[in-house]
């Protein structure tokens, strides 16, 4: 039996999918091979020599120690795509939000309550709430990915001319954007002709602070920014200077922070860029499966720290070997699975950055003695056999 913790609520949907017969799955499960998390911050936990990884349902993984899980052999996993659609919904709401000042106008009408005559100051006092369409207006997005491809492809059927860039672009990806959306070399060529920018990148140390005195200097005055995706991807200072000159006409977030909070010309929206019913739903049942896979069979899709590795399991025993991506490794774990006596059936390497992960599967028994032998060689994080 495998112990799963649970640090935030789960949907039921997705724990379900975990094999009770298998998992001990909770919120007050003690010792875990595995944590399954949403927004719990985890960079002061310490992690005991058993676990194994930790899925993080939604994309962004700040809340986890990524770098420090790699290093103790801990593979941690997102779930990208599956909440894409909700924010692509906000993203759309955000447009209009950037657009009219319907906060305000909200407000102000519910401030009616109590007073004559309020058809007659509704007409006499919309105008301060007045703004512009998106239709013909030039969208840019940065990042077209799962969110920002989906955005994208609903701006250009709203009657928005789009531009896109995505350096990291991959090929499935770009097969999923409409034709009609422009692709830019740079994010400053999309700066430059953008009418309203919206972020869909991670926060990366080429990506904070982005949104900057710098770049907001590019942009087209009275430029609309849409921020739902890292709140350190803008410069809270800058924008807000932006504001007040009127180079930035709105800024809508999905991050409320002590500055940006009941500034004036910034729509603060509490983190609801995944907070529907399916979108929760859909990130539990993807994070269930990838430890399933990954407990079960040593099988990883969709880590963050590790690079994917998926086979079908061949042979008596799988030896599945997380370690640092440098020269000699392969050649002394398959040394030492082969100089056993047992043979190997089939096997594979792949790498991410500074970190590989190496499966052999082989016919016959692998011993204490050879784990152990494994885990002693220079720049192996962990040995498991399945």
């Amino acid at each position: 039996m495998k112990n799963i913790l649970c640090l935030n609520k789960i949907a039921k949907i997705g724990t379900d999918k975990l094999d009770a017969s298998v998992y001990n799955v909770g919120t007050e499960v003690a010792d875990p091979d595995a944590i399954m998390v949403r927004s719990a911050a985890m960079h002061e936990m310490t992690f005991d020599k058993k676990m194994l990884a930790i899925a993080r349902a939604g994309a962004g993984v700040n809340n986890i120690p990524v770098d420090r899980c790699a290093a103790e052999g801990i593979v941690v996993f997102n779930t990208p795509g599956a909440n894409a659609n909700g924010v692509k919904e906000l993203a759309i709401c955000a447009l209009m939000l950037a657009s009219r000042d319907v906060v305000g106008g909200v407000k102000w009408a519910a401030s009616l309550a109590g007073t004559a005559d309020v058809a007659k100051q509704v007409e006499k006092g919309k105008s301060q709430f007045a703004g512009v369409e998106i239709k013909g207006k030039t969208l840019g997005v940065i990042g077209l990915g799962a969110i920002g491809g989906l955005v994208a492809n609903a701006a250009v059927e709203l009657g928005m001319n789009v531009v896109g860039c995505d350096p990291f672009l991959s090929v499935d990806a770009a097969w999923n954007i409409d034709s009609r959306v422009h692709k830019a070399a740079t994010f400053e060529d999309v700066f430059k002709v953008a009418d309203y920018i919206t972020l869909h990148v991670p926060a990366t140390k080429d990506t904070k602070g982005m949104i900057c005195e710098k770049s907001l200097a590019t942009m087209k005055d009275g430029v609309r920014i849409i921020n739902l995706a890292r709140a350190d991807l803008v410069a809270a200072a800058d924008i807000k200077v932006a504001l007040e000159s009127g180079k930035v006409a709105a800024y809508v977030t999905d991050f409320p922070t002590e500055e940006n909070v009941g500034v004036n010309g910034i729509v603060a929206i509490p983190h609801l860029g995944a907070s529907t019913a399916e979108s929760e739903d859909n990130c539990a049942v993807m994070a269930a499966m990838e430890l399933d896979e990954y407990l079960r069979y040593g099988n990883i899709k969709n880590s963050v720290n590790y690079p994917n590795v998926s086979m079908p399991m061949s042979g008596d025993k799988r030896v599945c070997v997380l370690h640092a991506n440098v020269p000699n490794v392969i050649s002394q774990v398959t040394t030492i699975v082969g100089g056993t006596g047992a043979n190997i059936e089939n096997m594979m390497n792949k790498s991410k950055g500074d970190n590989a992960y190496t499966v052999v599967d082989v016919t016959g028994d692998v011993s204490d003695e050879t784990v152990a032998k494994l885990a002693a060689v220079e720049g192996v994080y962990r040995v498991r056999v399945i």
